[in-house]
């Protein structure tokens, strides 16, 4: 069966379940004559209502304008101090509503940026006065359990992958947020609950469909397109809008041990000694996140650990018992739980997120002088919860050569996330501003950074994260996207 095929069927049912009616402009003469919009480059220029009108006429989905009804919804992203306006925004529904809109962007030379979870901490699927692809009503996923095989379309969240698969004892890693989208993650990284065992998601990926910057619809594995396929696993966005991704499946029980575990803060440096000497030699069942938090109101600073073991339920007692000894237990909530659940523990309600601003670089070790910085250093606010915290690498995910596919920073035991957050309609200011000073005292204890987290780093500083593969991405870049049309990622630059 071709992938390009899979729920083909469905198209015409999630167009008409998610957009019964035109909810924009009632009508075509309603839409601006000329609509401002910007070039990659940032040059101005003008889009004019008839295309406008064409596009709109060739879509199973939508197209949204800044005076449509939904279009101050759809143009948000999670980070809520990311407040920008896209001139226009197009909803895909089917792999041609996506080559209609990559087309549309190429013939007008538009900036384009794509969307799909809204996770990116930098607002990456956004921007302003270019074009927003939102890929949210493009979902749905194909179970081929026999093979042990995941087909899932390329707006699709992290849920669906594990709806898919969990209840029928199968699952692969996938995140640790459960409305993250699979794209961003997959194409970047992806690290989660299961990847010190089943490695990073892009490990798992067995094949793509990608709509690349000519508007052609491309598959690509080990044999075909090779070089696509290698770049995609660890070069982000950069060379197309995946429509479909393949994954591999392992054997896994439905129902881990897992939870929180709360310690007394004033043992929290060595709780950090702890983890940083532990997570090396832990079985690769095991999977724990050390977080140091300071939250708003005045509640008091906690340290706790977040925590999956997803090995044999008789061996869990003896997992965690260094854990459970390393300091005071304050709450322990470890637990049997389903693991769909557990994906679930960290979400937030509010599909539009909160106010931050976070920082992320690898870790090799935690040093005393590491542990020093981000103890001695954070702060507590009575507007904004501040924290630091450790997502643990290691495992599958360190016995992979870094040239194997293009995600290159296999000497990573932790990827360090340093920051906070604040309710919306606070002033953003001085929590950014204290943000940058705590990043900036943990930051020399980091290597190297997950363009997943990318925030605010220099082309320079970009480039060199790509290590030994950043020459072979410029390559296929120039090859797939020579205009580069697909920037607003951790960008590889093309060099014709």
């Amino acid at each position: 069966m071709k992938r390009r095929d899979f729920l083909a069927g469905s198209s015409v049912a999630i167009s008409a379940a998610l957009f019964p009616s035109w909810n924009g402009f009632s009508a075509d003469a309603n839409i601006p004559f000329e609509i401002p919009a910007v070039t990659g480059n940032k040059e101005e220029i003008t889009i004019a209502r008839s295309s406008v009108i064409d596009l709109k006429q060739s879509l199973k989905g939508r197209v949204l304008l800044s005076n449509d009804s939904d279009y101050h919804v759809v143009r948000l992203v999670r980070n809520r101090i990311i407040d920008k306006k896209p001139a226009l925004i197009v909803q895909c529904v089917d792999e041609s509503d996506i080559q209609k809109a990559v087309n549309f962007a190429r013939s007008h030379n538009i900036l384009t940026a794509v969307k799909c979870g809204g996770h990116s901490v930098s607002g990456k699927g956004t921007c302003d006065n270019g074009l927003m692809i939102d890929l949210s009503p493009f979902t749905g996923t194909r179970l081929d359990k026999a093979n042990k095989r995941l087909f899932i379309k390329g707006g699709s969240w992290l849920s669906e992958m594990d709806e898919a698969t969990i209840p029928h004892g199968l699952g692969t890693t996938a995140g640790t947020v459960s409305h993250t989208g699979v794209g961003g993650l997959a194409t970047g990284g992806g690290f989660g609950r299961l990847g010190r065992k089943y490695g990073l998601t892009l490990d798992n990926i067995v094949s793509i469909e990608i709509i690349t910057a000519d508007g052609e619809l491309r598959y690509a594995d080990k044999n075909e397109n090779p070089d696509l396929f290698w770049a995609v696993r660890g070069g982000g966005g950069n060379f197309g809008i995946v429509t479909t991704f393949e994954f591999k499946l392992h054997k896994m029980n439905k129902d881990v041990i897992g939870g929180r575990i709360t310690f007394d803060f004033k043992d929290v440096k060595q709780l950090l000694k702890f983890h940083g000497e532990h997570s090396l030699e832990a079985s690769w069942d095991m999977y724990q996140d050390p977080v140091v938090f300071a939250p708003p109101g005045g509640f008091g600073n906690t340290v706790y650990f977040d925590v999956c073991y997803s090995g044999p339920h008789k061996d869990a007692e003896k997992a965690f018992a260094p854990l459970r000894k390393a300091g005071k237990v304050i709450h322990d909530e470890i637990d049997i739980i389903d693991y769909r659940d557990l994906q679930k523990s960290g979400d937030d309600d509010d599909p539009r997120g909160a106010s931050q601003y976070l920082k992320g670089g690898y870790t090799i070790n935690i040093s005393d002088g590491l542990i020093d910085a981000i103890v001695e250093n954070l702060e507590a606010h009575p507007e904004r919860g501040s924290m630091a915290f450790f997502q643990q690498a290691g495992g599958k995910i360190n016995t992979i050569a870094s040239d194997e596919t293009a995600f290159p920073s296999r000497y990573a035991q932790h990827n360090l996330i340093s920051g906070s957050f604040w309710t919306v309609g606070v002033d953003s200011a001085p929590h950014m501003a204290w943000s940058r000073r705590y990043w900036k005292t943990v930051s020399p204890f980091t290597d190297g950074f997950y363009i997943n987290d990318e925030f605010s780093e220099s082309q320079k500083e970009v480039n060199l994260n790509f290590l030994g593969n950043y020459e072979r991405l410029v390559q296929v870049k120039n090859r797939y996207d020579p205009t580069n049309l697909f920037r607003l990622n951790a960008n590889i630059r093309p060099s014709i």
